[in-house]
Parts: C-alpha cells; structure tokens; sequence
C-alpha cells in the first residue's frame, strides 16, 4: 500500500471515529466534546473524500473503505443538522393575526435577549447599548461578576423586577425584567456553586409564565471532567418544566449543542419546542472564531407560543453572541398533542443521570 493511501486510510478512519463516538453513552469529556463540532466534521469528510476520489480512486482492498467511511460520516452529520435547516417543518409555529374577541383575549407578546458576556470581557457599554437598543421584555445575563452587576446598573431604571446573583466563578447570573416577576429564586440543582434561575412572569393579561434560566457547567479538561451534572441539572428543570400546566421558557447557555443526545433527551424529558427548529442553527459560540461555531446558547418553550422573531446578535466583545427572541403567547396551542416524548429508556437514563450526580456531589 502506497504511503498516501494509507494516509487517506488514516484519515478516514479519524473522521468516522470523530463521528460516531458520540453514540456512545460514557460520560467522560473526551468523548462528550464530539457532540459539538458535526458542522466541520462534515467539511473534514467532504475535502477527504475529494481528496481520495483526486490523488487515489483506487477499489481495491481495503482501499475502499476511504469512501464507505467518509460517505457514512456526512450522512450521519447531516441526518442530525437536517431538523436546524429550513427544510425541516418547524416547532415553534410562526405568529399569527388572529381576532382577539375570537381567541376570547389578547395575545401577548414577550422578548427576550439572553447574553453570556463572559466575565473578563470589558466592552461593559457594547451590552448596555444592545440591551437598549433592542428593549426586551427580559434580560439574562450570564458569567457575571460584582464589576458587571455595577457596570449594568443604567438598565435597572427600566427594569424593576431584578433578581441578581453576581459570581466571580463565571456562573453569576443576572436577571432584569419589565413585567412583574413573581416568587422569584436563585437555585443550586446539582452543584453548589452552579446557580440556577426560576421565576413566573405576570404578563399584562394576568396570563402567568414560568422562566427557567440556566447555565450549566460544560465537561472540559479545565470545567468538569464528564457531563453527568451538566445532564441531571438539564433533567431537572426538564421533568420541573413538563410538571406544569402553564407556559414555559427555558434559556440559557446549556454548554450542549442542539442536535446532542442529552439535548434531544432534554427535549423529550421537558416536552418543550425549540424555535430553531426549520429555521436555522443560530451558531453563538465560538464568536472570534467562524470555523469553529455551534449552537451553545439555548430557549425552549412550551406548546403555547408562537415566535414573532429570533434572532442571533452581534458580538460584545464575548466568546458568545447573545440571542434575541419575541414570542407570543397563543393559549389556543395549549392542546397540541404532536410534543416530544420520553420512553421508558429515556426516564430510565434520565433517573441514573440525576442519581449519579447526586451521589457524587
């Protein structure tokens, strides 16, 4: 076998490997990492399938296996992108004019703008003239510290309703919102360090929405060294936000790409829709580096909205690009049966996660 077959060899057999490791259900942060980067796995698959059918287009064995494998490989990336394209039918439906005496009320709209600023960035006026600039409804803040607290004071004037919770561990969460906030919490769920956001929002037609925000801890070498707490956190609020028979939003950093095990899992456990679905992949990390992006920041809702606009911001100054989202409160949606679903397997997961981290903390 010549030496640049056996490279294109190599080479396929990394790219498959890359590929499918994320199907196995271990925990540890080097095989959790590949959940992320499909997106350039397929353009690797791509160019070395180009480069094989170019340099080598040799059938015999096992040459052959080059293109099996590079070929298996984008269409595996591309069966879990396909739902975050617009070919896929949506989740979340689109907004609707509707008659307000017909619907028996008004249809309340709510925006909402999430940003992880991440702590050390210093570019504190970018984020207060893109708060006001685009005037939300609601406002989370993540990675913020007691100097990004301070540094955003100019938004507590046209935000009453504040829970702030600054940290200086990069979990520090902040919460600013223009409609009442009742019972409002800061929660630790699975680590104590690693705060959590629950808190109902009372909308001008008295119509009650539970908010979850959150930003768990990501498995990395210099994070945590597996997902399990990421996950059970994720399966908490999951089977909190299915418990409830009123509307829900869930946003954050979730430190998990849309199109993951877990995230799918999430979406089962919560039976909450996700907007980006059919519409796009809204990459927001990493924003200094366009060749290596992919969705991290997250909002779930339940059955009762319809989405008026989403939108993925400009960068200020962080690793994230802040989202931006306005939803409307549709009550007539409330009985729509087609919503994710958990088997038994995946209750059965969802308890070991939850049960392992437990155990463990």
């Amino acid at each position: 076998m010549e030496t640049l077959e056996v490279v294109f060899l190599c080479y396929s057999l990394f790219i498959v490997t890359a590929s499918f490791i994320n199907l196995l259900r271990i925990d540890y942060w080097w095989i959790r990492m590949w959940d992320f980067p499909h997106l350039q796995l397929i353009v690797l698959a791509v160019l070395g399938l180009g480069g094989w059918f170019i340099w080598v287009h040799q059938y015999n064995w096992p040459n052959w296996l080059v293109p099996v494998f590079l070929v298996a490989s984008i269409i595996y990336q591309l069966w879990l992108i396909f739902p975050y394209t617009r070919l896929h039918a949506v989740q979340v439906p689109p907004l609707r004019t509707v008659n307000e005496e017909a619907e028996g009320g008004k249809l309340a709209e709510i925006s909402l703008l999430i940003a992880n600023i991440l702590m050390e960035n210093n570019r504190y006026n970018e984020v207060l003239q893109l708060a006001q600039r685009q005037n939300p409804d609601i406002i989370l803040i993540l990675e913020a510290d007691e100097t990004w607290r301070q540094k955003l004071n100019a938004l507590e004037p046209n935000y009453p309703y504040r829970l702030l919770h600054p940290l200086d561990n990069t979990y520090g969460m902040l919460l600013y919102s223009r409609v009442p906030v009742r019972d409002p919490k800061i929660r630790f769920l699975i680590e104590d360090e690693v705060p959590s956001i629950h808190a109902q929002l009372v909308l001008e037609n008295g119509q009650n929405i539970h908010f979850f925000g959150v930003h768990p801890e990501p498995p990395s070498p210099t994070e945590h060294n597996r997902s399990t707490e990421r996950d059970a956190e994720l399966v908490l609020v999951g089977r909190e936000a299915r418990r409830l028979n009123e509307p829900v939003i869930v946003a954050g950093d979730l430190n998990d790409v849309a199109w993951s095990h877990t995230t799918r899992l999430f979406q089962r456990i919560s039976g909450l829709l996700d907007p980006r679905v059919g519409r796009g992949l809204f990459n927001t990390f990493h924003a200094h580096y366009f060749f290596m992006r992919w969705p991290l920041d997250h909002i779930f809702v339940s059955q009762h909205f319809r989405l008026v606009h989403i939108e993925r911001m400009p960068s200020c100054g962080s690793d994230h690009f802040p989202m931006f989202v306005t939803l409307q409160l549709d009550n007539s949606l409330s009985n729509r049966t087609n919503l994710p679903k958990p088997d038994k397997e995946d209750k059965e997961e969802a308890a070991e996660k939850v049960d392992e981290a437990k155990e463990n903390k």
